[in-house]
C-alpha cells in the first residue's frame, strides 16, 4: 500500500475512535432528546455533569417531564439534589402529583422530605387517598376486673408541612393504644365498653393524637371487641394464696419458738433436779457434823432412819398401787 493509503486510513481510524469518545463521553442522544422536547440544554452542560461525577439521564430525564408537566424546575436545583443523595425522579413524580391534586409543594420541600428518608410520592399520594393504619389488640381492664381486647382503625392523612420533623406511624400507634387502655380502664363495667365500642373512639380521637406527627387522623374506628380474662379475680386468688403463706410461715415460727421454750423447760427442770441431788448429798455430811458435834444424839439418829425408812415403803407401796390400777 501506498503510504498516502495508509496515512488516509490512519485518519479514518482517529476520527471513528474521536466520534465514538465522543459518543461515550457525552449523551448525545439524551441532549438530542431534550431538545426535542423543547428542554435546553448545552452540550457542555452534559460534559460538566460527567466530570461532576453525575449521571445525566438522572438528571435530564426528570428535568424533561417536569418541563412537560409545567413545573418550574432548573437543571441546578436537579443536579443539586442529585449530588446531595436524593432521588430526583421521585421528587418530580410527587411534585408533578401535587401539582394535579392542587396540593400546594414547592421544590425545596420536596427535596428535604427526600433528603430526610421519607417517601415524598407516597406522601403526596397518602394526601390524596389517605392510609388505613390496623393495631394489633390492645389489652385494658375495667373498673370490674374484666380484660378487654380492642383492636383499632386509624384513617390517617399525611402531613406534608410536618413531614419533616414529625413522628411516624409507631409514635401514632402507641398513642392510641394508650388512649383505648385509658378508656377501658375508666370504665366502670366491662360491659359498658361492650354495649358502646365508640366511646373508645370517641374519647382516643378527642386526645389530639396527632401532634407533633407527620400524619393527621381523620377517624379512629373500633374493628373488633373481645373479652380477656379476669384479671381482678386472678389477682384476688394470688393474694390468697399470698396471705396463706403468710400465714403458715407465722405459724411455723411460733411452733418453732414453743418447741424451743419447751425444750428450754426441760433443760431448766433437769438443772433444778441436778440442784436437788446436790443439796440432798449434803444431809449426810450434815448428819454426821451434828453427830460429830454433839447436836444430835444416837436415838435421834435411829428416829431419822425409821422415819426415812418408812417414807421409802409408803413409796414404794404407791408406785405398786399406780401399777396396779394402771393394769386394771
Amino acid at each position: 500500500m501506498e503510504p498516502q493509503q495508509i496515512m488516509s486510513l490512519v485518519i479514518i481510524g482517529i476520527i471513528v475512535i474521536a466520534i465514538a469518545v465522543l459518543f461515550t463521553f457525552i449523551p448525545v442522544m439524551l441532549w438530542i432528546s431534550a431538545l426535542a422536547a423543547g428542554v435546553k440544554v448545552s452540550i457542555f452542560t452534559l460534559v460538566g455533569m460527567r466530570l461532576r461525577r453525575v449521571v445525566p439521564a438522572r438528571v435530564i430525564n426528570p428535568l424533561i417531564k417536569s418541563h412537560k408537566a409545567g413545573l418550574d424546575v432548573n437543571t441546578n436545583q436537579l443536579e443539586s439534589h442529585y449530588l446531595a443523595g436524593g432521588n430526583v425522579d421521585r421528587v418530580v413524580n410527587a411534585l408533578i402529583a401535587a401539582q394535579r391534586a392542587n396540593i400546594e409543594l414547592s421544590f425545596e420541600r420536596a427535596a428535604a422530605i427526600d433528603l430526610a428518608g421519607r417517601d415524598v410520592l407516597e406522601a403526596v399520594q397518602m394526601s390524596v387517598n389517605p392510609k388505613v393504619i390496623e393495631t394489633p389488640f390492645i389489652a385494658g381492664i375495667a373498673m370490674d376486673g374484666i380484660e378487654v381486647k380492642a383492636k383499632a382503625r386509624i384513617t390517617v392523612r399525611a402531613n406534608i408541612d410536618r413531614l419533616v420533623g414529625g413522628a411516624g406511624e409507631d409514635t401514632v400507634i402507641a398513642r392510641v393504644g394508650e388512649g383505648v387502655v385509658s378508656t377501658i380502664g375508666s370504665s366502670e363495667a366491662h360491659t359498658a365498653v361492650l354495649e358502646n365500642p365508640d366511646s373508645i373512639s370517641h374519647n382516643v380521637l378527642n386526645r389530639g393524637l396527632d401532634a407533633g406527627t407527620a400524619f393527621e387522623i381523620l377517624s379512629i374506628d373500633i374493628a373488633d371487641v373481645d373479652i380477656g380474662k379476669n384479671i381482678g379475680a386472678m389477682l384476688q386468688t394470688d393474694q390468697a394464696e399470698a396471705d396463706k403463706n403468710i400465714a403458715q410461715a407465722k405459724a411455723e415460727e411460733r411452733r418453732a419458738m414453743a418447741v424451743a421454750e419447751e425444750q428450754e423447760m426441760v433443760a431448766r427442770v433437769q438443772e433444778m433436779r441436778a440442784k436437788v441431788v446436790e443439796a440432798e448429798a449434803d444431809v449426810p455430811l450434815a448428819l454426821a457434823e451434828a453427830l460429830r458435834s454433839g447436836n444430835m444424839g444416837v436415838m435421834d439418829y435411829m428416829n431419822y432412819k425409821n422415819i426415812d425408812a418408812d417414807t421409802d415403803m409408803r413409796d414404794s407401796i404407791g408406785k405398786l398401787s399406780n401399777d396396779d390400777s394402771d393394769d386394771e
